[in-house]
């Protein structure tokens, strides 16, 4: 069957399937301005690969694209309460020019009981959003964050510490917390991230940049060593991307018990 595709809402194909199984987009481009941004290769680039988000063209303004987004979240009900709502893989939702429709649209689907999913680079609202998000529906809301650890190629985004910050105060809140561990710039710094996050991080999703080439014993040795950090532990997750277990050279059914697939529903528990 046909995935769905929708003007706000849709099933990813591909990598991104990877990530999500539904996924909102209500704008391209952003201005993080990373340098190895996926949105600023290839031929989608013109398209998707602003330096500045703009709402995309099949909407009128944002109250059209709220109303589109209604009516998709009811046509989908069933799919999007069991498998939950990513947002978003064509900007950053949490930018200071999106954060606004995107609060508003997480608010309607968590009243519909569809949990979300966020992941963003920034952490300039989490003063201003988290006491307005519903303690009593924590576990309708994860909110994830890409952790690098390399700011200087990350310019207009937050720091990775100032994130990590962010990540901490939303795990002691109560909420579902993630972790997008790509792409891995260099394996150290990746490293790090884990090291500096495992006691409050659910769940771990870690991916190589397209088209740069490693080392596979690096890799091997990087993916083993995650699990001296205390990953065993502690009751976090870890989906190591398929792009990265093929250049490593390491079937899925080779990794420790905490490693889960691609299904994996975070939250519920597993």
């Amino acid at each position: 069957m046909k995935n769905y595709n929708g003007k706000a809402i849709y099933q990813p194909a591909g990598r991104a399937a990877e990530y999500a199984k539904w996924a909102c987009n209500f704008y391209v481009g952003c201005s993080n301005g990373c340098t190895y941004c996926y949105l600023k290769k290839g031929r989608g680039a013109k398209i998707l690969g602003g330096d500045k988000p703009t709402l995309k063209k099949c909407f009128k303004d944002e109250t059209h694209a709220l109303e589109v987004f209604e009516k998709e979240l009811k046509a989908n009900l069933p799919e999007l309460q069991e498998k939950g709502l990513f947002f978003s893989f064509s900007t950053d939702p949490m930018l200071p020019e999106t954060i606004g429709l995107t609060e508003y649209a997480i608010d309607m689907a968590t009243d519909f009981r569809v949990p979300v999913k966020i992941l963003t680079k920034r952490a300039d609202w989490i003063d201003y959003l988290l006491p307005r998000l519903p303690i009593n529906m924590h576990n309708m809301y994860a909110f994830g964050f890409t952790l690098t650890g390399h700011d200087e190629i990350e310019p207009g985004a937050n720091t990775n510490q100032e994130r990590i910050e962010a990540m901490w105060k939303l795990h002691k809140a109560g909420f579902k917390t993630f972790a997008s561990i790509e792409p891995i710039i260099d394996l150290g710094s990746s490293y790090k991230m884990i090291q500096q996050t495992i006691e409050f991080c659910d769940l771990y999703k870690v991916g190589i940049e397209s088209g740069k080439k490693y080392c596979q014993l690096d890799l091997d040795e990087f993916i083993s060593n995650t699990f001296l950090v205390g990953a065993y532990e502690s009751d976090s997750k870890f989906y190591f991307k398929d792009s990265l277990l093929k250049a490593a050279n390491i079937e899925r059914s080779e990794l420790p018990a905490n490693c889960v697939t691609r299904d994996y529903n975070i939250f519920k528990q597993q």
